[in-house]
């Protein structure tokens, strides 16, 4: 049996502003409209035999995820797949996400379950190659090894850890892994690239899960001790399965090369050449969009008089560019990233000093995701804030109260089925409701439709820490 281990998660601090702590770099739209998260489970349920996936996420990205698994589900998989959820309470790298997924598999569908690890950031498009190279890997993975797949190198990229390949394994396409590589620098890059023998860490890993929890039990048991102790405080029957907080904080914060691949004695590497990325900057982002004929790449509507070499995105505005070259220029709706094409892997400098002013903009979006919907923040200032929320057919905000302000609900297309106080009340298409501070409220959609509303807040303090959860249900209380 082939279990596919998605790995969704990361801050992806080098696609700021697209990418946010709240939305990381899988939930991010690619130009073609799908995102990362997508196009993964899409390449995962695609190979032969494929009928579970395993995702390992945060909590807090459960509902989006499952919201992006569910957006094409009958596309994807016509619905034959069952999917099973793995909640981390924290990021702890890559070692207990992955020991954690072991243990999980394991206990469902015993040791000899083969595991396919696959971040979901990556972006691969044949196919064909890749299923083959994955064959290749179960075989290997059969006999005990722990296998990782090298990317073929086609430039002298310092961005990327190395594989150094050893011998042949005889009747396979792998080899004995030599050593693993940290980030060269450019010299030492290109002779890896020169000598054939190196190969990019691709981060994607196959091996059964015995073979990996006997290679943690013997190079990181303090990894292993540390995740079991989490799933022996951790209530397994519910679904999905959230990984007790007190435990898992425990764990050490190391990835699975340094913890395991690094020093288990049977460690393969399948050389591959198919296309691969892991768009870890905004180059790697402009490379999906057709260039024009001065060498611009433009996702969105533009007017360029003399400029040459440019990148530029914006979620909803005209941009006009002029006498400029080798820029990147991407806007959203509350922060704008003007950069030197030269420059991309320096955007994640933004971001930190964005941490070290507590910016918002480093954690959320205008719009932001909720179990129900989504609301975005039309406009605020001094006593008020102006809000479109989207509800979704069947869904319920939580019963809620807020001591600081008061909310005017103008619903603008759809129905909502309001609790407020000791009414509940149908608010039809153009017709509205106001909510006391103080005064217990829900808001649910009962229709088939999304329900849109336009909420008016008022008060002394209006942060989103302003909520008395009552009931949820979606465990928020």
């Amino acid at each position: 049996m082939l279990l596919p281990i998605i790995l969704s998660g990361g801050a992806g601090s080098r696609l700021w502003p697209v990418s946010r702590e709240a939305l990381p770099k899988p939930f991010i739209a690619l130009p073609d409209g799908e995102t990362l998260l997508q196009k993964t489970l899409k390449r995962a349920i695609a190979l032969p035999g494929v009928e579970h996936v395993l995702t390992v996420t945060n909590r807090d990205y459960y509902f989006l995820t499952r919201d992006e698994y569910e957006s094409n589900a009958s596309e994807v998989d016509g619905g034959h797949v069952i999917h099973d959820y793995l909640l981390e309470p924290l990021g702890r790298n890559t070692a207990p996400a992955i020991a954690a997924a072991a243990l999980h598999a394991a206990r469902k569908h015993g040791d000899d379950v083969i595991l396919l690890v696959l971040p979901a950031d990556h972006l691969i498009k044949d196919q064909a190659s890749f299923a083959q190279a994955v064959s290749g890997a179960q075989e290997l993975a059969l006999q005990g090894y722990l296998v990782t797949f090298g990317i073929k190198p086609t430039a002298p990229e310092t961005g990327y850890g190395y594989i150094e390949s050893g011998e042949v394994l005889s009747g396979s396409p792998g080899r004995k892994v030599a050593r693993f590589v940290e980030k060269p620098d450019l010299a030492t890059a290109m002779d890896y690239l020169v000598s054939g023998r190196f190969t990019w860490n691709s981060g994607m890993f196959c091996f059964t899960a015995g073979a990996m929890l006997a290679a943690l039990r013997e190079c990181a048991p303090d990894v292993l001790v540390a995740v079991e102790q989490a799933f022996a405080a951790t209530a397994l029957e519910k679904d999905p399965v959230v990984l007790d907080a007190a435990a898992f904080t425990c764990a050490p914060d190391i990835s699975i090369d340094y913890a395991v691949m690094e020093k288990a004695a049977k460690v393969a590497v399948i050389p591959v050449s198919f296309d691969w990325s892991d768009i870890g900057s905004w180059s790697a982002l402009a490379e999906l969009v057709v260039p024009d004929a001065r060498g611009n790449r433009a996702s969105c509507e533009t007017v360029l008089i003399d400029a040459d070499n440019c990148f530029i995105q914006s979620d909803n505005r005209m941009i006009a560019a002029v006498g400029v070259d080798d820029l990147f220029i991407v806007d959203t709706p509350d922060a704008l990233l003007i950069a030197h094409n030269s420059r991309a892997q320096d955007v994640k400098s933004v971001v930190t000093q964005l941490k070290l002013l507590s910016h918002a903009t480093v954690q959320h979006h205008r719009t932001t995701h909720r179990p129900w919907g989504t609301y975005t923040v039309l406009e605020e200032g001094e006593g008020f804030k102006l809000k479109r929320i989207v509800v979704k057919p069947g869904a319920s905000l939580s019963l809620q109260m807020h001591h600081h302000r008061s909310e005017h609900w103008v619903v603008v297309s759809g129905t909502a089925k309001v609790v407020n106080g000791e009414q509940d009340i149908l608010v039809q298409r153009n017709e509205s409701t106001y909510i006391p501070a103080g005064t217990a409220h829900r808001l649910t959609n009962p229709g088939v439709v999304d329900c849109v509303m336009i909420e008016i807040q008022t008060g002394d303090y209006l942060g989103e820490d302003d909520i008395v959860r009552l009931e949820d249900r979606y465990g928020r209380v």
